[in-house]
């Protein structure tokens, strides 16, 4: 191997800043965190079960057991609400503070561009139109008098 090569290989590869290094380091431990709880949840539903299905299991402590969980679940679904509405509230705010002024200034860009068409359109394309339309005008008349040949057309 040629260590040339490895130096411009090294060179060559894109260098990640210290922010994305860390935001790859939170998603990884994010998913190592979901893969782990996803591994105990299934392990407690696997003695679960083979606690369920033996002979002297008292129907009663499984009920319990059950209104716990739900307990838990419904504990649980209320802290994501309690999220969803603080992410909803951040939303907003963004919209309100940050994209609304972006679109206040395109809107006024939009109306003075408007404008400078309308000068444009008043002011240089419509004298340059009608300039054209009278010099058409003055050439047919030439030609049609006999003091102006057209030119074929090839």
């Amino acid at each position: 191997m040629n260590s040339g090569n490895q130096a411009d290989d090294l060179a060559s590869a894109p260098q990640t800043s210290p922010n994305a290094s860390e935001q790859l380091r939170r998603q990884r431990s994010i998913l190592i965190g979901v893969i782990v709880g996803a591994v105990v949840l299934l392990a407690i539903l696997v003695v679960s079960f083979y606690y369920l299905f033996q002979p002297q299991t008292d129907t009663a402590k499984i009920r319990d057991v059950f209104i716990i969980f739900m307990a838990l679940e419904s504990l649980l679904l209320g802290l994501v609400l309690v999220v969803l509405i603080i992410q909803l509230a951040r939303l907003i705010n963004l919209l309100q503070n940050e994209i609304r002024p972006i679109l206040d200034s395109t809107n006024e860009t939009v109306n003075t561009l408007r404008g400078t068409t309308i000068f444009l359109s008043e002011n240089v394309v419509e004298p340059v139109i009608k300039m054209n339309e009278y010099s058409a005008g003055i050439l047919q008349a030439l030609t049609v008098l006999g003091l102006l040949r057209r030119r074929s057309k090839k």
